[in-house]
Parts: C-alpha cells; structure tokens; sequence
C-alpha cells in the first residue's frame, strides 16, 4: 500500500526527471537558438522540428518519452505500482509546468506516451499506431495527438486495466486543455501541417 512519504516521493522523483526541458536543451547545443522564439514557441518535439533540424526533433521527442518512461519503470522497481502512477502523473506535470522555464513547458504529449510505455507497452503501441494514421490522413500532428489520447485510455479500459485507464484518461483531458489553442486553429483551417515553420 502506499504511504503518503512514499506518494509524495514519487510524485517529486516523477516532477523533476519530466521537468528536463529536453527541447530548449538540445536546440541550444544544436546553435539553433530558444525554440521559444519560434513557431508555437513551444518546447516539444513538433515546434523544435520548425527549425528544420529533424535530428534535434527526433532527439527531443525520444527524450521528452523516455523521461516519463523512466519515472514509471524506476518508481514501479523501488516502491511498487501505485508508486509509479503517481511518478507518471508527476513526470507528466514535470514536462507541463517546469520549475526551471517559469512553469511554461510543453503539451506533454511525448512524455503522455513515455507514461503509457513504462505502464503497459501496448497502449503505447495503439497510440502510436493511430498518431501515424490520422497524421498520415491529414498532416496535423495536434489532431493525431488528440485522436490518439482519446483512444489510448478507452483502449486501457477494455482490457480492464482499470488504475492505468484512470490515469491516462486525466492525462488525455489535460492534454485537450493545452491544446485549447490547436482545436480553435483545427476548427478554423488555420493550424500549421507537419513539417510546416509556421
């Protein structure tokens, strides 16, 4: 069972492995200055990919997943699993609210993901799978994530995981929330395609 010390422990561990802003780190090495600054100013894989540097971006979507992967896997090894929900739902918000950018992170979609993949792989798979077909139908990577998210705890329910559907069905809303912005431009023709600098 879990205590309250080991709860807030993970929740902390979780916190601060998902706050590594992974993609204002590697665009800076890289010489590409704040990704900030560009695009949606957004520090996610997607923005960093709007300074043409697929690397960088590839670089950045691995990192922001495994982060929340390794919250998830090393609290689940050490204090069991209720530990490392709540190490994902810490490495989750880490990613979102960042105490080192001011709280101003990502959307959270890569490290959502990395949460999924310590969790149970599958899910992550499903996600992935229908990321791939709504962006290949499309070219919004906002409507692929959003799709994706909305089916990943669904997915989780059916198999009666019922801790993790929960789980991942408060991180699926709070990944709607950030993309308040996205569905406007969805439902307005105006947001930017994959690949696109915009």
């Amino acid at each position: 069972m879990l205590t309250v010390w080991t709860g807030l422990a993970a929740l902390a561990f979780g916190y601060l492995l998902g706050s590594v802003p992974f993609g204002l780190i590697f665009t800076r090495m890289a010489g590409l200055g704040d990704v900030r600054k560009i695009g949606s100013g957004n520090i996610g894989a997607t923005n960093v990919l709007r300074t043409g540097n697929k690397k960088i971006a590839a670089a950045t979507l691995l990192a922001d997943l495994l982060k929340g992967t390794a919250a998830v896997v090393v609290a689940d090894k050490f204090f069991g699993r209720d530990a490392a929900l709540v190490a994902g739902l810490g490495s989750f918000l880490g990613h979102l609210y960042p105490v080192w950018l001011n709280f101003r992170g990502g959307k959270g979609v890569a490290t959502y993901i990395g949460v999924m993949l310590g969790l149970f792989w599958p899910a992550a798979l499903v996600f992935g799978i229908v990321w791939a077909a709504v962006a290949a139908l499309t070219r919004y990577s906002s409507l692929s994530a959003l799709t994706a998210s909305a089916a990943s705890p669904v997915f989780l329910f059916t198999l009666n995981l019922i801790p993790e559907a929960a789980l991942i069905a408060a991180l699926t809303l709070v990944v709607f929330l950030k993309h308040h912005a996205n569905i406007g431009r969805l439902l307005a023709g105006t947001e930017p395609r994959i690949g696109s600098r915009g």
